[in-house]
């Protein structure tokens, strides 16, 4: 099973939904990093948003690679007790292919020997150590200035306001992110909230968009042709369960536009610094960076965990059945903003290892 990530760090992940840990390994961190505590269960905490994501103990254990606050420079090791390994569930979990899960799929790839319970190592649980080594990561690159904050574009039809791909700063990502829903049109918010509750009284499921912006990176990040900045990205953000579809700038609108319209013409401004005045390549052009703010737009489609009887397969009789989700989970898009952040903060930590004077 493919849980393992390098390029330059390296990030392993292993556990199952009701196993009794999940956890994390990093390694190549640089060494001497400060790591606050506090500012790591800060970020933790933010994907029970909505109480959408099953509970672990938030806060992970931390075995090895941090020592009086800095980081070692040996592996990271972390992982998180699970306070509950009882799995509700059918009696008939490991034969049934349920729709929206990867039940058959991940059968078929493991012979019938995966983990069932709850989605095994499938289960959007596994998105905790994802965001224990991405707020690690995040730590080290704002320590150089580099800010990385996500929030809620879409649910459902309800659209927020979209960052200001051109002028988006520090301040601007902080004041989102530090939002209980993190949205930057409050009534937007409240009317997605709404409609998440209205989705929940129904017994259906709603997905949605999540943007989000890098800062302050600098140009020349990143190489082409399989290691440019957009390829890590999108290795780590496909990792994250429920994802269906990754945009970068302007994205699939630039197939819209003509030439001239898409191409962002530079310029010198008063500091001396080349800039673009538009962004619609979203700070990368040849998998490089180019020293404009870093956006990105992140798809995911709705819970599978939705009320009411739906079509199965049992594919031990080759029979179809009815089932019922032992769980309802209306919308699992807010839980997801850091994850996605996560997933940034680590590509980009591992491409800025190779900028000079960095470490």
């Amino acid at each position: 099973m493919s849980s393992f990530w390098n390029n330059r760090i390296s990030v392993s992940m292993f556990g199952e939904a009701h196993g009794p840990a999940i956890g994390v390994t990093v390694d190549n961190l640089p060494s001497g990093e400060y790591i606050d505590a506090e500012e790591l269960a800060r970020f933790m905490a933010r994907r029970y948003l909505g109480g959408s994501v099953p509970a672990v103990n938030s806060m992970p254990h931390i075995m090895s690679g941090i020592f009086k606050d800095r980081t070692t420079g040996t592996p990271l090791c972390a992982f998180l007790q699970n306070p509950d390994t009882s799995a509700p569930q059918h009696d008939n979990l490991d034969s049934l292919a349920r729709p929206g899960h990867a039940d058959y799929t991940g059968t078929m790839r493991y012979r019938g020997f995966n983990d069932v319970r709850d989605g095994g190592h499938f289960s959007d649980r596994l998105t905790a150590p994802l965001c224990f080594a991405g707020a690690v990561c995040a730590q080290i690159l704002e320590r150089r200035g580099i800010y990385t904050g996500a929030h809620i574009l879409q649910i459902h039809n309800i659209k927020d306001n979209p960052f200001d791909p051109v002028n988006i700063t520090r301040d601007g990502v902080l004041s989102v992110r530090e939002k209980e829903f993190p949205v930057i049109n409050d009534r937007k918010g409240w009317a997605m909230i709404e409609d998440i509750n209205k989705a929940h009284e129904g017994g259906e499921s709603l997905g949605g968009v999540i943007e989000c912006a890098a800062v302050n990176v600098p140009a020349g990040i990143g190489s082409p042709i399989f290691d440019g900045l957009e390829n890590n990205i999108a290795q780590l953000v496909f990792g994250i369960p429920n994802v269906r579809g990754l945009e970068f700038g302007a994205g699939f609108l630039s197939a819209k536009m003509v030439g001239s319209q898409n191409n962002d013409e530079f310029y010198v401004n008063d500091h001396g610094h080349v800039l673009t005045k538009t962004n619609n390549h979203g700070g990368i052009l040849g998998g490089i960076s180019s020293g404009m703010p870093i956006t990105l737009r992140v798809a995911f489609k709705p819970s599978e965990y939705v009320a009411g009887q739906q079509a199965a397969v049992n594919y031990r009789n080759m029979a179809s059945e009815t089932v019922e989700s032992v769980k309802h989970i209306p919308c699992n898009v807010p839980s997801a903003v850091p994850c996605v952040e996560a997933a940034v903060n680590i590509a980009l930590l591992s491409h800025m290892l190779d900028y000079p004077n960095f470490c």
